[in-house]
């Protein structure tokens, strides 16, 4: 089984992304949202819904008016699909390929491959500026710009929001945290700022590690899971700490997997 964590620029609009879900179906396990980053991500299982999803997000958005904090290239901005029991990076990596080709043959949108070959921080910064796209059109869709299609191992994504919203001081603690297994961003997030993470190798440096990284060197307001994690992960934390963490066995893969 797959999942695939599909990031869409469109955190405002509810009708529309309850419209989104329903083209989902019974594979999406879960939906975040968020108004400042103006971004949500669709947590979902197999290779069908991720196409629906995008098709209709497509059909729906225009980059050319959205306004967020978040990096992004495009409408369905990234998409990686992610081996889970049963399957394997290989699996992973024909189910990107496969998409890829598909979005941008079906849809016109010129998609950016990352994995194995290249990270995601690598077509971010690449991307239009010496490197093109590895399927479709050699300029990006009009409405829809362009779409990062990956395949990698589970990650989590998390932030930590700071008490003093002092924005210079989020990208400092970013900067101090950062590490291989740490991606880190400081962000304004309305009149909040936060430290937005993906935790690359969760089993090696999890949400609590983190956290106490951050909390090392700033005063800490709280945590947000984004998505959801291995139960395997969230075993490494005592369940007194899970409150703290915004955690809980209900925000685990496999609990909503069960749940389906």
């Amino acid at each position: 089984m797959l999942e695939c964590v599909v990031n869409v620029s469109e955190g405002r609009d509810l009708g529309l992304l309850a419209r989104l879900d329903d083209v989902c179906g019974a594979d999406l396990l879960d939906r975040h949202t968020d108004g400042h980053h103006h971004r949500s991500v669709f947590t979902l299982v197999g290779t069908d819904a991720p196409r629906q999803l995008a098709r209709a997000a497509v059909a729906h958005l225009d980059l050319r008016l959205h306004q967020g904090v978040h990096p992004r290239l495009g409408v369905v901005d990234v998409v990686p699909f992610v081996p889970l029991e049963g399957s394997s990076m290989a699996d992973a990596v024909a189910a990107r390929d496969a998409f890829s080709a598909w979005c941008a043959a079906e849809l016109g949108v010129p998609c950016f491959r990352y994995g194995p070959e290249r990270s995601l921080p690598d077509v971010r910064r690449g991307a239009w500026h010496g490197l093109g796209p590895d399927d479709g059109p050699a300029v990006p869709h009009p409405s829809a710009g362009a779409t990062c299609v990956g395949a990698r191992p589970v990650l989590v994504a998390y932030n930590v929001w700071l008490a003093e919203p002092d924005l210079e001081l989020a990208k400092r603690v970013a900067a101090a945290v950062r590490a291989p297994a740490l991606r880190a961003l400081g962000l304004p997030v309305g009149e909040r700022v936060q430290v937005s993470m993906n935790l690359v190798a969760p089993d090696e440096l999890g949400p609590a590690e983190a956290f106490d990284r951050v909390a090392a060197h700033a005063a800490v307001a709280g945590a947000e899971l984004v998505g959801l994690l291995p139960r395997r992960v969230l075993g490494r934390i005592p369940p007194a700490r899970w409150p703290e963490l915004d955690l809980g066995d209900d925000r685990t893969i496999e609990a909503r997997l069960d749940a389906r």
